[in-house]
């Protein structure tokens, strides 16, 4: 059996090596270069931005610690070009290429846009047309910029590593996930950051707690959060742009250095003549059953393309499910319920599962929080702020969701994924000897939290049950 794989990001390079690993004839055949936005110009790279940030800011703390010496400063260029040394790994380290090759995979690159003649074939810039039984489209997505009046004057989040300077004030419009990391990672960087977002709080999708809190953190460092916000024009003026919105009932203009649009992540369809292959699309993105099959049997859409999850974890797994339903024939299905997700912004955080007001539309739930104060790794590590939340059904004991603020928030949900996908109950999780001290702790006492609540066992209380009455001893003390 032959089959096309069209895009070599996440989901395409592992559809393609699984569907190799079963036998099939494999073509790869991306645009670009292999790796696709995670790796070349996405996620790695970004968040090796954020963590130039990280560093900026953990300066600010050197006196905590008794540690004396001049502040870093920030060389853009250099910054920026060290972005680039992930995606360099993958290619001259790892040779990624030349690993897709090595399993007799065919790998065409730099291709420029591929479109379909047919069902069944596929054009590509060299005039050379590519037949195949099965077709898995996993082309990924691109970033938006609203079509407003003067949204050409707006830049991308992959517009960012072409800055040679650091704009004084930056706007971005956008408070979900890449809004909210862009502007932390500026605001780090000393530009002063106006973040606006249509919906009334920051990343809407989150646990509403999450959401507060985050916009409460970065209204503390400096950004000014501008919620239920309709970004109506951009202005270009001799000083840089004239960004006009309107909040309820009034219109408001900002005059900064340069716009970032944070607004979306379309399938990155337009080039692909999706009409003469029978494709039909729905708002920017290609529709798939159960089995990633789009319309056309035979032609299945994989990863961001088809706008189920948008992110490379799920863009990995439905690669590889894409390849066996193709090869095999449709008989395994996509689930997307326990996928951690976060977002590497200062501070981070992440969440697994329901958010609350979710969990509480279903089921009868309970509901701990551990603070981050309450924990002694992050007194050491001179952050304390944040907060572990971590939701139970009542009935069954198992968790429907968990969410995190604070450091190490990507690394401790991934913790509680695990133990959702082992179907372990609260009180199993309460158990856990977690190491000490770490952040990870926030979880095994929330689960105690949780099991002394609902009367599971009789588990001892803990500090942050009986702290306010202690704080009420200290204000008595003369």
């Amino acid at each position: 059996m032959k089959l096309i794989v069209l895009g070599g990001g996440p989901a395409g390079v592992n559809a393609a090596l699984q569907a190799r690993e079963l036998h099939a004839e494999v073509t790869l055949i991306e645009s670009k270069i292999v790796g696709g936005t995670s790796i070349n110009e996405g996620p790695a790279p970004v968040r090796t931005l954020a963590r130039a940030a990280r560093l900026v800011r953990d300066a600010q703390s050197w006196e905590t610690f008794g540690l004396k010496g001049d502040r870093p400063k920030i060389d853009l260029p250099a910054v920026l070009a060290n972005a680039n040394r992930v995606a360099l790994y993958a290619h001259e380290e790892k040779h990624l290429s030349e690993f897709i090759r090595s399993r007799d995979i065919e790998l065409i690159e730099g291709t420029g846009p591929a479109s379909f003649l047919d069902p069944h074939t596929i054009d590509i810039a060299n005039g050379r047309a590519q037949h195949a039984d099965k077709i898995i489209i996993a082309v990924g997505g691109r970033g938006r910029k609203l079509g407003i009046p003067g949204g050409e004057l707006g830049l991308t989040y992959d517009d960012i590593r072409s800055l040679k300077v650091l704009p004084e004030s930056i706007a971005v419009v956008g408070g979900a996930a890449t809004g909210c990391q862009l502007a932390s990672i500026l605001a780090d960087f000393g530009s002063k950051v106006n973040l606006l977002e249509l919906f009334p709080r920051l990343i809407p999708q989150e646990d509403e707690d999450v959401s507060s809190a985050l916009a409460d953190a970065f209204e503390k460092k400096g950004i000014n959060v501008v919620t239920g916000a309709a970004t109506e024009k951009l202005v270009k003026i001799d000083e840089g742009i004239q960004l006009h919105y309107r909040r309820r009932d009034f219109a408001a203009i900002l005059s900064i250095g340069a716009v970032f649009f944070a607004v979306g992540w379309p399938a990155d369809i337009d080039s692909l003549n999706l009409g003469s292959a029978g494709v039909v699309t729905e708002r920017g993105y290609i529709p798939v059953n159960d089995f990633l099959q789009t319309n056309v049997p035979h032609i299945f859409a994989a990863g961001d393309v088809n706008g189920k999850s948008m992110l490379v974890q799920s863009a990995r797994s439905e690669g590889r499910i894409a390849a066996e339903n193709s090869v095999i024939g449709p008989y395994r299905r996509f689930i997307h319920e326990i996928v951690p997700s976060g977002s590497f912004t200062d501070p981070e955080y992440a969440s697994v599962g329901l958010t609350e007001d979710k969990a509480r539309e279903n089921y009868d739930c309970a509901v701990a929080v551990v603070h981050y104060d309450d924990l002694l790794r992050p007194v050491i590590d001179a952050h304390p702020e944040g907060f572990c939340k971590l939701i139970v059904e009542r009935r069954s004991h198992h968790i429907l969701g968990a969410h995190v603020l604070g450091e190490y928030s990507v690394e401790i949900i991934q913790m509680v994924a695990a133990c959702m996908a082992g179907d372990m109950k609260v009180e199993q999780v309460a158990e856990l000897q977690l190491a000490y001290p770490t952040f990870t702790e926030a979880v095994g006492l929330a689960a105690q939290k949780l099991v002394r609540e609902m009367g599971l066992a009789p588990f001892p209380q803990m500090w942050s049950d009986v702290k306010p009455q202690f704080e009420k001893l200290n204000d008595l003390v003369p």
